[in-house]
This record gives structure tokens, C-alpha cells and sequence, in this order.
């Protein structure tokens, strides 16, 4: 019975520092995205994504991978939460801009904090906010609209409003923290990549199992879509079978 005893207690502490370690990793996932309708004329596009921050402070070491690597930056929302100190959160900002300019897109949680403070922190860094709108980003020997909707799990999301801006001929990235804006999306509206976040790949799944599927990248009839496992962590600082991660990625045409 002891025996039985020590081997579920060196099992559960292995267990927990598995948790710790996936909850707290640095990765940057470089993932090659191939588009059948990138416009031909551009040259590839390299993007940093990262989502869900919360509460962790943004490793130095993934600055330095990154780094003269990436066109610019998205944030998928939850850059914070309650209890976030500001000074974190213009940490975070201030090496994001390292590494070029920064579009940021709010999701649930970061309504938990002083949205007028993190506005005017905003403002100060140039941090591009993308609320149910478009911006146009001028890239190498091309044009990319940046379509951000706002988060639908509180509501704000106004997907129709977000698009009246673009046209579907265009290149149209389409950012929304909740992957579930997904099912307003329609293959006319020409969204050639949707990025997302929100769901943390279900953080903690048992035997393959989680509350939300893990982080993928996947084609679908309507787009083609990332949703990523995110950054940080929500409720307890653990993770099982969803790592943390952030992605650079390399949007080029699909070639046959």
C-alpha cells in the first residue's frame, strides 16, 4: 500500500511539473501558410501572432527569434486581465514593437481591466487598435487589409461592419479573438486567412480530450483558419496537452 502510495505521489508531482512546463513555454511556431488567392504580384508576407498573454510577461528569448524575422505584429486579444498591472502590459508593448508595428484586436478579458488606461497606453505606444473595422497595411509590391472584429463572447463583435471597408477581390486577413465568428463567415466575403484565439486549445485536455479542440491551422470551405492554443494561461496557471505558443507565420501564394 505505501509502495502504491509513493507511486501515485511521484506520478502526480511529475504530472504538475508537466503542467508547469507546457503552461510556461517559449515557442514560436513558424508555420507556412499558402494561399490559392495571394495575389501573385506580392512577395511573401511574414506575420507574428500571438494571443491570450494574460498574465505572463513576453520571454526575451521569443523577441530574439522573431526579430528582423516579421513584416509586423497581430494581437489576438486577452492581452490582459483583472489584475494585470499596467506597467506588465506596456512591458509586453514595448518589446512587440521590437519587432515591428503592433495591431491589436480586444478580446473578453481585456475588458476586465481599465480599458480608458490601456487606451491612452495605446495612443502613447501606436499600438494600431482594430475595432469592427479595416485597416489597409501597405506591404512589399502589394496591399493587405487587416480586418478586425471585436469580441463576440461580450457582444461587440459587428462582423458586417468590420467588412464595409474591403472588398472581397482584395487580400483580407480577418482577426477575431473568438474563433467562433468563424460561422458568420461566407466564402463570398473573400477572407483569405482568419486568425484566432480565445479557446486556449482547451488548456488542460485529458486523454485528447479538452473543452474546445486544440490550436490548428486548417482549410475550410469559406477561408482558411488558425486558431492558436495562445500564450497565456486563465483560472490556473497549468496547461496539459495544448502548450503554450505563439506563431510566426509565412503567407505565400499555393502553388500546384
Amino acid at each position: 500500500m505505501l509502495e502504491f502510495s509513493i507511486i501515485l505521489l511521484t506520478g502526480g508531482i511529475s504530472l504538475l511539473f508537466l503542467m508547469l512546463y507546457e503552461a510556461r513555454r517559449n515557442v514560436v511556431k513558424i508555420e507556412e501558410v499558402r494561399l490559392p488567392h495571394f495575389p501573385e504580384h506580392m512577395q511573401p508576407i511574414s506575420l507574428f501572432f500571438i494571443s491570450d498573454i494574460h498574465k505572463r510577461e513576453i520571454s526575451d528569448d521569443i523577441i530574439e527569434e522573431v526579430k528582423g524575422k516579421t513584416d509586423l505584429v497581430i494581437i489576438g486579444g486577452d492581452l490582459l486581465e483583472k489584475g494585470v498591472p499596467l506597467s506588465r502590459v506596456e512591458r509586453n508593448l514595448d518589446k512587440l514593437l521590437i519587432l515591428g508595428n503592433v495591431y491589436f484586436v480586444w478580446g473578453n478579458n481585456d475588458y476586465e481591466g481599465n480599458t480608458t488606461d490601456v487606451k491612452q497606453l495605446f495612443k502613447k505606444k501606436g499600438i494600431i487598435e482594430i475595432i469592427n473595422s479595416s485597416v489597409k497595411v501597405p506591404l512589399s509590391n502589394g496591399m493587405m487589409n487587416i480586418i478586425g472584429v471585436d469580441d463576440a463572447s461580450t457582444q461587440r463583435a459587428d462582423y458586417p461592419m468590420a467588412l464595409e471597408q474591403v472588398s472581397p477581390e482584395e487580400f483580407n486577413l480577418l482577426v477575431s479573438h473568438d474563433p467562433r465568428l468563424m460561422n458568420q463567415v461566407r466564402k463570398e466575403d473573400g477572407i483569405d486567412f482568419m486568425i484566432s484565439g480565445h479557446t486556449h486549445g482547451g488548456q488542460i485536455r485529458l486523454f485528447g480530450w479538452g473543452m474546445y479542440k486544440k490550436g490548428r491551422l486548417e482549410t475550410l470551405p469559406e477561408t482558411t483558419l488558425l486558431v492558436s492554443n495562445g500564450y497565456g494561461t486563465t483560472a490556473v496557471p497549468l496547461r496539459l496537452g495544448a502548450p503554450a505558443e505563439t506563431h510566426l507565420l509565412l503567407i505565400d501564394r499555393f502553388r500546384k
